[in-house]
């Protein structure tokens, strides 16, 4: 399976570096092994694991396909908020990954489509992400496209490059936000030390932009509205961290006990997903619903 980058702002970054943040699910060992057995070209030449990146360099990395393992189809019931022959659009639930990778390689989002869908799913991601365009956190919940052919996979991704598709998420943060209204323009990449984490970088990281709009306040906690300029791994989790308001439950970029036991995870969902529709070329929006956990919570918060 090939997959190919073109570096757009991580001008002097190693090679190694650079795949480990654009390959989250890989370890930077496996991919300075690929680099070593000349798996990784830059611009069709072979390179070390420490050759720093020039901007406009067109990278390829072919995968071995041999050691991926069998992924299988589940019956694992999915909350369809818009399906045609092209695309299909769920609310993911909580603690559900979406694809599979060490450690999880059953009950994922793509499982699930692999069972809905049969064999009517995209393959330009490779057997391990059939279908899958973007992805949201594990315990993200909310609206997620996947595709059904390479044309409608193709399209998508060129809307995500062009940060044209939109995104709106309700989240409940730690603090009292002063302000109405914010934008956090802050670079993210990969913590220099922490490789789970990502952080604000302003020499390696890549662009981000987050406008986010406080929609209730409860005193100790805010609930918020975040549009995302562009979908960086843990965006939200991140940029809001920044500000001293990390999301309620999160215990990665956030306090590590969190003040209401029950909950699992960061209090997220991707609430609105808007694209231009791949074959039809005209404007398509769904609205996921809030899960019962979020609204609950809400609830609880307002009584207090």
């Amino acid at each position: 399976m090939k997959e190919f980058f073109t570096v757009e702002n991580q001008d002097g970054e190693r090679i190694d570096r650079y795949l480990s943040e654009e390959l989250a699910d890989r370890s930077r060992s496996y991919i300075q092994k690929l680099i070593k057995e000349n798996y990784v070209t830059v611009n069709q030449k072979p390179v070390k694991a420490n050759y720093r990146l020039s901007l406009g360099d067109r990278v390829e990395i072919d995968l071995p396909e041999a050691k991926e393992p069998d992924i299988r189809p589940e019956d694992i019931p999915l909350d369809i908020l818009y399906e045609d022959k092209d695309i299909i659009i769920v609310n993911k639930p909580k603690q559900m990954v979406v694809h599979p990778a060490p450690g999880h390689y059953s009950q994922t989002l793509v499982n699930a489509l692999m069972y809905h869908c049969g064999s009517d799913l995209s393959g330009i991601n490779g057997t391990m992400r059939p279908g899958i365009v973007h992805r949201i956190d594990m315990d993200t919940t909310g609206s997620l496209v996947a595709c059904k052919n390479d044309m409608a996979h193709q399209s998508l991704s060129r809307q995500l490059k062009e940060h044209s598709i939109r995104r709106i998420y309700v989240a409940i943060v730690h603090g009292n936000i002063k302000e109405e209204y914010g934008t956090v323009n802050a670079p993210i990449g990969r913590h220099p030390t922490e490789r789970k984490k990502m952080s604000i970088h302003s020499r390696n990281g890549r662009e981000a932009v987050t406008h986010y709009q406080v929609l209730e306040r409860f005193g100790d906690y805010t609930y918020i509205r975040c549009e995302l300029e562009t979908g960086r791994t843990h965006q939200i989790r991140v940029h809001m961290a920044s500000l001293g308001h990390p999301l309620l439950g999160d215990g990665v970029y956030g306090p590590k006990k969190c003040p209401f036991p029950p909950l699992q995870g960061q209090t997220l969902h991707a609430r609105t997903l808007g694209i231009i529709h791949p074959r039809t070329g005209e404007y398509l929006e769904v609205n996921a619903p809030l899960p019962a956990y979020f609204i609950e919570l809400l609830d609880k918060l307002r009584k207090s």
